[in-house]
């Protein structure tokens, strides 16, 4: 559980790699501080009151709260995390590296035009309020959809829904970039940088995975950490190599964008399913995801949405997708069917509306205070300057 949780917070530097090769050369730093905060604001945030909204005794089965874990002053550190045989104090930092990640991923649909200090309000206030509570929910023993039986082995609903669709929610209400909205072209600075952060998210996400095994009684946790490291990588390597098909049928060539969106899509779809399916299904369920993901993604420029770097398109397409499929698909500890399929439709729309809702709130609240875009010549002369004084490259420079 130790290593998992490290590579868990690898992938926010591998995100951050993803991200930050994608946009222009005037907003790399931005893009990429937008990962990288989030590992302090809310790593922070997590220890006062966080894990105790997400994991503390439940009021209603809608939060928790314990006064002992704030600060994490009352766990000791060796008081064991209810029957799973470890430290409280890891499974702690375990689901910590979650709660940082999804705010992260809510970025690729705000870069090169959100308010940095806009951004960082958003992040506290939304996991505060919207994501540990959804935890609560899914998570927690008394959370009120973990008692209705709905699945998410690591995340589908919890991270990946609420960040795709918060990340839809905070586009639209932005608008598009000023240069998309006049037809210029806005083409990635590095995409080196983007195909390694892609490695290091496919890496990252066994710990993901295979480390929210910690959900199921020992001993069987390491039957089912096997599985679901086996699905991930199946439902990756399918999503990759459909992605690649689609594209080559669709446009004629194979991009290095392209299969690293693809191997995100199928990493995406999986996470909710990962300890629940055969291996077999997570083929098909990555190879789902890449045709599913890439039609979402061709859709927003008919819709005329700025979604930077297709954080709806990708992650909450392809959580949505997972999360319904996992009804269908699941061999434990459920058979899949018709009676949990609805489950799962009941777990997806209640992430949909909460995150939606809840984000649309939270961003109207911000933007009379602060505003949330920057205005037109910070956008124009890149946020890397006029935010943090900086260049991500000096190739002109001696």
């Amino acid at each position: 559980m130790l290593a998992s949780s490290a590579m868990v917070l690898l992938m926010v530097p591998g995100l951050a790699l993803f991200y930050g090769g994608m946009v222009r050369r005037k907003n790399v730093l931005t893009t990429m501080m937008m990962s990288f905060v989030a590992m302090a604001v809310i790593g922070v945030q997590w220890v006062l009151v966080g894990y105790s909204l997400a994991f503390g005794k439940t009021v209603g089965g809608f939060f928790g709260w314990d006064w002992d874990f704030f600060a994490l002053q009352g766990i000791e550190p060796t008081r064991l995390y209810a029957d799973k045989h470890i430290p409280e104090l890891v499974f702690v930092m375990f689901q910590g590296k979650f709660a940082i990640i999804t705010p992260a991923l809510i970025s690729g649909a705000v870069a090169e035009r959100m308010k940095f200090k806009t951004y960082l309000a958003f992040c506290v206030i939304w996991s505060t309020v919207i994501y540990a509570p959804l935890a609560h929910w899914v998570w927690a023993a008394d959370g009120w959809l973990f008692k209705l039986g709905v699945l998410d082995f690591a995340g589908g609903t919890v991270v990946h829904i609420a960040a795709g669709v918060s990340a839809l929610v905070l586009a639209l209400m932005l608008g598009p970039r000023r240069d998309v909205a006049r037809g210029v072209a806005v083409l990635p600075n590095n995409l080196v940088l983007t195909l390694t952060g892609a490695g290091l998210l496919w890496f990252g996400w066994f710990g993901f995975n295979a480390g929210s095994a910690v959900a199921v009684e020992f001993p069987v946790a390491g039957a089912i950490a096997g599985l679901a490291f086996t699905t991930t990588q199946a439902a990756a390597a399918a999503a990759g190599l459909m992605w690649m098909l689609v594209e080559r049928w669709h446009h004629g060539k194979v991009t290095s964008l392209g299969l690293a969106s693809g191997i995100v899509a199928g990493l995406v779809a999986v996470t909710p399913a990962a300890g629940h399916i055969r291996p077999a299904s997570a083929l098909l369920l990555g190879a789902m995801a890449s045709v599913v993901c890439y039609g979402a993604v061709q859709l927003k420029t008919r819709l005329k949405y700025d979604d930077s770097l297709d954080a709806f398109g990708v992650h909450g397409v392809g959580g949505i997708l997972g999360a319904l499929m996992t009804g269908v698909l699941c061999f434990t500890p459920v058979q899949g069917g018709l009676s949990q399929l609805g489950k799962q439709a009941i777990g997806v729309s209640v992430a949909i509306v909460f995150a939606g809702l809840g984000t649309f709130v939270i961003a109207k609240g911000l933007g009379a205070v602060w505003g949330l875009r920057t205005t037109e010549a910070e956008e124009r002369d890149g946020l890397d300057l006029h935010v943090h004084g900086e260049r991500g490259y000096h190739f002109d420079q001696t």
